[in-house]
């Protein structure tokens, strides 16, 4: 479990593939390797990864043909940069929100603005996760919360201020380059539970119950 507050910009000293797999060697740049254990997870551009191998100065992750068919992993190489985050300790203060690593899908930046000293983006991302985005909710893009100013059909917009800028990925992101996707979880579970058989009649989590509890309008849903 992360936060999506990244804690330092790591870089690729090597990859390995292996077939459709991967090995993935990384510099922590700033990251405290003391704390690190192998069997630890760490999330590596908001992707939950294993640290299988580490030393001083690199950590290496095992990258499962799943997580490379899904990712934008397959085209790394050496020297890119990459957002890491250690995984939330319980003591630790939920700086930005709930993040599993468990990324829902791909987003591609088509607009970048200048908008006062921050940067607006906006990305497009596919009908099937674009229903999980809400205006003021929040997602994370490349390991990164954010709050969703914007949301318009398949697209959606996001501000980044300079702090974010300098301790990310984002500041160097160009028109064209897709970023992993993570959803709301809580977003992940209303929809599923909406979706279910409605076995337990009067009970299920639908509209119609939602609406008697006055958390929805109905005539405004349709």
């Amino acid at each position: 479990m992360f936060t999506g507050i990244i804690q330092t910009i790591g870089t690729v000293q090597a990859v390995h593939r292996r077939g459709p797999e991967m090995n993935l060697v990384v510099d922590p740049g700033g990251l405290d390797g003391s704390a690190i254990r192998i069997g630890d997870s760490v999330s590596v551009n908001g992707v939950c990864l294993t640290v299988v191998s580490l030393t001083d100065n690199q950590f290496e992750f095992d990258i499962s043909a799943e997580t490379v068919s899904r990712s934008t992993f397959a085209r790394l190489g050496e020297g890119a940069k990459l957002n890491l985050e250690l995984a939330l300790l319980p003591a630790d203060r939920l700086g930005g929100h709930i993040v599993t690593g468990h990324v829902d899908g791909l987003g591609e930046l088509i607009e970048c603005k200048q908008v006062g000293r921050s940067v607006e983006m906006r990305f497009r991302t596919t009908a099937a996760l674009s229903r999980f985005i809400a205006e003021k909710g929040s997602i994370s893009i490349d390991g990164v919360s954010l709050t969703v100013n914007k949301v318009e059909a398949l697209v959606f917009d996001v501000n980044i201020v300079p702090h974010t800028l300098q301790a990310t990925t984002l500041g160097a992101f160009s028109v064209g380059q897709q970023a992993h996707i993570e959803v709301d979880l809580i977003a992940r579970y209303v929809e599923r539970l909406m979706n279910v058989d409605n076995a337990h009649g009067d009970n299920a989590l639908n509209k119609a119950l939602l609406a008697k509890h006055g958390f929805i309008d109905i005539e405004d849903q349709d």
